[in-house]
């Protein structure tokens, strides 16, 4: 009784605190007359960035995922970890390494300008979708990999038995495959990047490059026009919600059945297709780990140098950071032992910035809500974790519930003697890794927080955003290897301590 007790509590509280915003968007929108000039515009925009960048990541991702199936070598399983990076990523310091990258003076620009030829911009469209490419390659390949590692080995070696040549065994086995997990991938994706403020915020140069996110933020920092940010809110809410149908009813499909488990066998291809999958999986490494290293390289020196500034908004980040991991694990346990799984689906089919804009409506006639700012931003990273806690905690909490229920129930043991003795143990491992990665996701979220801060309560991303504007590329580039580190000792602390002992 007592666990289904926090169950309805945590469940009503996450219902309350997504519908409960929803519903003051809803109350304060005046109908699509008051989107303004230029939603028409932010609209073919968001859709057309996301679509194009959905279609290039899982392009570029068919190659690597292939290569990466058929081609052991050493140093794979590293690379292949190293491509849920991203993921835990912050937004502002992967800009910032696009930027060293991408930019006027970066390193692909210095290239073409020795060879003699035109340079390229990283602001606008281009910049939105490379940063995007950069966010969600590794995702795609790592989803296109799973479905080429889960043809059965048989099915391969009938094809070798049947003399199939490279060009037939694509077109029986590989080509089904991809037709099956390519459009889901690329739905999931175009959802993330529908739904992206920081990118935008950063790459997006000027009002051609403005997504609905982005016109949510202007109305509500630059224009104080609740009205149309509350109708903007709206529409995106709308788009969002049927993205993730969309995506949803495409991420469906049987495979191929099962196997026997066995290892692939050795792809034995010639030396052309070698050399073709070398290059695919040597450019994506670069790609990807180039603009870490130059945020690295370059933010090293000016680490000692950074003001108090940067140190206050890290300790704030630390404390929002710390907060809502509580907040989230708070809610997903009792949820995720009660098959609530699908409460925590709402924190991602909401957009930050519409919960954020609700909950500012909601503060405004009570309190001034800038002064609510790392609260508020504590509360919208926990619900926005929780989906990914949740899909974490509840297989582990189900097996724990059927493994050891009745014998817990025939000892007697209370709900606190269940909880010290058997439950929180056996969940430590997922514990761990859930926290860690909320807490990651928290640290370097540039969303929440930018809407309602105020000088006195910037975090450490908003802080290098800030000092991004104000052309202070050097502490910007060390405050951005700070919050590097802080992001990933953070989710290796919580995630090792839940596995040491366990």
């Amino acid at each position: 009784m007592a666990a289904r007790a926090l169950a309805v509590i945590a469940g009503g509280l996450v219902l309350a605190l997504t519908l409960g915003p929803v519903a003051a968007v809803i109350w304060r929108a005046e109908g699509l007359g008051a989107l303004g000039p230029g939603a028409g515009q932010a609209v073919r925009f968001t859709l057309w960035q996301a679509t194009l960048s959905a279609l290039i990541s899982v392009a570029l991702a068919v190659p690597v995922a292939r290569a990466l199936a058929r081609r052991r070598f050493p140093g794979r399983g590293l690379l292949v970890a190293l491509l849920g990076a991203p993921f835990i990523l912050p937004v502002i310091v992967a800009v910032l390494g696009l930027i060293a990258t991408f930019g006027s003076n970066g390193v692909v620009n210095r290239a073409l300008g020795a060879l003699g030829l035109p340079g390229m911009t990283i602001y606008g469209l281009h910049g939105v979708v490379i940063a995007h490419v950069f966010f969600n390659l590794p995702l795609a390949t790592r989803l296109i990999l799973q479905g080429w590692l889960a043809i059965p080995a048989e099915r391969l070696r009938l094809a070798e038995t049947l003399g199939l040549t490279p060009w037939g065994r694509f077109r029986v086995l590989e080509a089904p495959m991809l037709l099956r997990i390519a459009p889901g991938a690329a739905a999931v994706i175009f959802v993330i990047c529908l739904s992206s403020f920081a990118v935008a915020l950063t790459l997006g140069g000027g009002p051609r490059a403005t997504t609905v996110e982005l016109a949510i933020y202007q109305a509500v920092r630059f224009e104080f026009d609740l009205g149309r940010a509350a109708a903007l809110s709206l529409l995106q809410l709308g788009l969002a919600l049927a993205a993730g149908l969309v995506a949803l009813k495409l991420g469906s499909g049987s495979g191929f059945g099962a196997g026997l488990d066995r290892a692939l066998p050795p792809a034995r291809t010639g030396a052309v297709a070698r050399g073709l999958d070398a290059v695919a999986i040597l450019a994506a490494a670069a790609f990807l780990l180039t603009p870490l290293a130059l945020v690295t390289l370059a933010g090293l020196p000016g680490l000692a140098s950074l003001d108090g500034g940067v140190w206050q908004a890290a300790l704030q980040s630390l404390w929002v950071a710390l907060a809502s991991t509580a907040l989230c694990l708070a809610w997903a346990l009792p949820l995720a032992t009660r098959r609530g799984e699908f409460l925590g689906l709402l924190g991602i089919a909401l957009s930050p910035l519409v919960l954020g804009t609700g909950l500012f409506l909601i503060l405004r006639p009570v309190i001034n809500p800038f002064v609510l700012a790392l609260p508020v931003t504590a509360l919208v990273n926990a619900l926005v974790s929780l989906p990914f806690a949740l899909r974490i905690l509840r297989p582990e909490a189900e097996a724990v519930r059927a493994d050891y229920g009745r014998l817990s129930a025939a000892l007697g043991l209370n709900p606190l003697a269940w909880l010290r003795w058997v439950f929180l143990p056996r969940l430590r491992r997922p514990l761990g890794f859930a926290a860690g990665l909320t807490a990651a996701l928290s640290m370097g979220d540039l969303g929440v927080i930018a809407l309602f801060a105020d000088p006195d309560r910037a975090t450490l991303p908003l802080m290098v955003y800030r000092l991004m504007g104000s052309y202070r590329m050097e502490d910007a580039q060390a405050a951005a290897l700070l919050l590097l580190a802080a992001s990933l000792a953070l989710f290796w602390l919580f995630d090792r301590g839940g596995r040491v002992g366990a």
